[in-house]
């Protein structure tokens, strides 16, 4: 009898269950990596971000927050309900502020999120830019916004999308490259050029 080669560290990764995970899997399952996503019922780890994320993240948090209305607060990496197979974690939301119902909070429901911003990943381009604005689309999310990194300077670029309320998809309402200045779903107007970024 040959015995089995043991190893002083092991991980069981857990058996998905045949019709998938659903959102309250995400929020039960034991020891799940920070940041994990549910996406048509598969988890989704989140891969170690790169300093443009961060600071994208921390530069679009910080503008929105300066004039913000009281009716809405900005969150950054919550998760947010679209439907039983759905949760992911948009970078930055725009959500109704009587949503916010105290700090043990861990999830948004769609309904309660007016925008959703993803700053795209080289790991996550295709969910970012395909997948995940369909699916905020279809759950009604009325503004989504995609941020990425261009150009041989490397600076960021902002695409403003409004939601087709007909056809339940995006519209795309503006480009912005070093200033991004909309008046949806309230008026913003952020320095977003790679020296505010380099600022941070």
């Amino acid at each position: 009898m040959t015995a089995e080669p043991t190893t002083a560290h092991s991980s069981r990764w857990p058996v998905p269950p045949q019709d998938g995970y659903t959102v309250e899997d995400l929020f039960t399952l034991p020891d799940l990596p920070p940041h994990t996503e549910l996406i048509d019922g598969s988890l989704v780890f989140v891969s170690p971000q790169r300093d443009f994320h961060s600071t994208m993240i921390d530069l679009l948090v910080t503008g929105l927050r300066s004039t913000a209305p009281p009716e809405v607060k900005i969150r950054r990496e919550m998760t947010v309900v679209l439907d039983r197979r759905n949760g992911p974690e948009p970078d930055v939301s725009v959500v109704r502020t009587e949503a916010v119902t105290g700090p043990d909070v861990t999830r948004y429901q769609a309904a309660d999120v007016l925008l959703a911003v993803e700053v795209v990943s080289p790991d996550s381009e295709a969910r970012d830019r395909e997948a995940k604005p369909h699916k905020y689309a279809t759950a009604g999310i009325p503004h989504f916004w995609l941020v990425e990194m261009t150009g041989t300077d490397q600076h960021p670029v902002v695409r403003v999308y409004e939601l087709d309320p007909v056809t339940k998809a995006y519209a795309l309402t503006g480009i912005h490259h070093d200033r991004l200045k909309t008046g949806v779903p309230f008026p913003v107007d952020i320095d977003i050029s790679a020296d505010a970024l380099k600022e941070l």
